[in-house]
């Protein structure tokens, strides 16, 4: 079976936001409080309006019915002929209520008598037999019973049309009568007021679905204008405010949001002057430091090629005082570099490049051969800044050999992915590992491992420095620990940079201005292996 497109999954995703958003719980829920109260109302009144309708139809049959059956029947004999039966049945339907009669006597020869109005729907085969049971029983007469024989009544449908069927006995003798009478008129009356109940539930319905969208207009309009702005500050657009109109929650709220963006305004433009103050205050240093460093190092040079001519007894001193003015000297370096990349002055100057070749060539300047092994084909390509992999290496295999010890490992693979080609470079030492503790930390400026020892010859800066480049280029760094035991750092650069490039001609990076000014490092590693563990 084929897994769904992602534009579909994406599809179904908003179908299921727009189905749980606000507006339309709020529609819902006003559709259904109004259909429930429609619906209940409805169902009330047809039920009130039915029984009353019932009611007064058949109150109205019954009367006419019991009046009409003694008086018609009074003149009567006890046991009247046939004929006479008849002619009292014709006269009792031929009332107002419209009803059809069945009247049942024994004749003169005690044989039985039954006359009807309407053979097909009023006989003895269509009133119920509990009726007639009813109707034939015989009560006791007392005090609070003066009649032996009562008026009774039922409905029932004959061939789906409903009927309202009476019958009573003549007390005192006489004979047994039973009327019918359709509901039919009712029937329809009644299924108008239904039609026009549900006609009403469903306008009600609507209006209540109108409603709940006008609510949820006014409602959610400001919600999502504060939204909108929340996001907007989200970005950065930190002068963004929202019109305040009106006292009531949202209002309220609106003030609350601006005041709150007033004084996150007020407190960034705070850090960020200071930290621009700091910046400054870092990269003038550098400079001013960089014109005495300069004559320094010149001194430490003669003072170093003079060094077997000297005492004895200042010759530590000398060595001391020329170690000292070189990692001042890295330091001072570092300190330009980092401002540059906090600038966003930092520049890549794109190169095709053997990625082979160049491990080499850092391996060999730095004099490490004996102590890296190298895994990687010559002919690997890759358009990328040269001086930059070059101080990216350094600082990852100084690094590993520093705190790791050797062999010191370098693999260089590519990969292909989704997003195009890209190039690893695996570098992995035999040491102790890095402290899990540690490794979230391992590319921090300026972060040692160990408190007990804040000074060293690194200055803590070498590897965020080679994070810093990988992330100019596009890509980044990584740090574990082995199952086989040391640390392997894995750098990841895409194959080619140029996409990154403002102008497509490798001239660009993460800001505007002067390209970072080359500096190749030093033969004793210069700005590698400066990250502390």
């Amino acid at each position: 079976m084929s897994e769904p497109a992602p534009g579909r999954l994406r599809g179904v995703a908003s179908g299921l936001l727009r189905w749980t958003s606000l507006r339309l719980r709020l529609v819902v829920v006003f559709a259904l409080v109004a259909l429930t109260a429609a619906v209940s109302a409805s169902g009330i009144a047809y039920w009130l309006n039915r029984n009353t309708v019932l009611d007064r139809t058949q109150n109205a049959a019954l009367k006419d019915f019991r009046t009409q059956l003694a008086e018609r029947t009074r003149s009567l004999p006890l046991h009247p002929a046939c004929e006479e039966l008849r002619d009292a049945a014709r006269q009792m339907a031929a009332g107002p209520q419209n009803y059809a009669v069945l009247l049942i006597a024994e004749d003169g020869t005690g044989k039985p008598c039954t006359a009807t109005t309407d053979k097909e729907l009023l006989n003895l085969t269509t009133v119920p037999k509990s009726l007639q049971k009813a109707v034939e029983q015989r009560r006791p007469v007392d005090a609070s019973n003066k009649s032996a024989y009562h008026l009774y009544w039922q409905r029932q449908e004959i061939d789906d049309n409903p009927y309202f069927v009476a019958g009573a006995k003549l007390n005192g003798g006489g004979p047994t009568g039973y009327m019918l009478k359709s509901l039919a008129t009712e029937r329809q009356d009644l299924n108008s007021l239904a039609w026009s109940l549900g006609v009403a539930t469903l306008l009600a319905l609507v209006g209540s679905a109108l409603l709940a969208q006008a609510a949820a207009t006014t409602v959610l309009r400001p919600v999502q204008r504060l939204g909108t702005a929340a996001r907007e500050l989200g970005e950065g657009k930190l002068d963004t405010r929202l019109r305040v109109t009106g006292t009531d929650e949202l209002a309220d709220l609106s003030r609350t949001f601006n005041r709150t963006a007033e004084r996150l305004q007020q407190r960034v433009e705070e850090l960020s002057a200071r930290e621009a103050s700091s910046r400054r205050f870092v990269a003038d240093m550098s400079h001013e430091l960089r014109t005495p460093l300069t004559a320094i190092t010149a001194v430490t040079e003669v003072l170093e090629d003079e060094a077997d001519a000297l005492d004895p007894m200042i010759a530590p001193a000398v060595q001391l005082v020329v170690s000292e003015t070189r990692r001042l000297n890295d330091l001072v370096e570092n300190l330009m570099e980092v401002t540059r990349f906090d600038a966003g002055t930092a520049r890549l100057v794109l190169d095709d490049v053997d990625v082979a070749d160049q491990v080499t060539a850092c391996i060999d300047a730095r004099a490490w051969l004996d102590a890296v092994e190298l895994d990687a084909e010559r002919g690997t390509m890759a358009r990328l800044d040269p001086r930059r992999l070059d101080v990216i290496l350094a600082n990852l295999i100084g690094n590993a050999l520093k705190h790791g010890g050797s062999p010191v490992r370098v693999a260089v693979r590519t990969e292909s992915r989704a997003d195009g080609d890209w190039l690893l470079v695996r570098v992995r030492d035999h040491g102790p590992g890095i402290p899990e503790e540690v490794l979230p930390h391992v590319f921090d400026r300026f972060y040692k491992a160990s408190a007990s020892r804040p000074r060293s010859e690194g200055s803590g800066l070498g590897l965020s420095i080679a994070m810093e480049n990988a992330h100019i280029h596009g890509g980044e760094i990584t740090a574990a620990n082995s199952e086989e035991g040391g640390a392997v750092f894995t750098l990841r650069l895409p194959r080619d940079a140029s996409r990154l490039t403002a102008d497509g001609d490798g001239k660009s990076g993460s800001g505007s201005g002067a390209s970072a000014e080359r500096k190749q490092p030093d033969d004793d590693g210069g700005t590698a292996a400066e990250g502390e563990r």
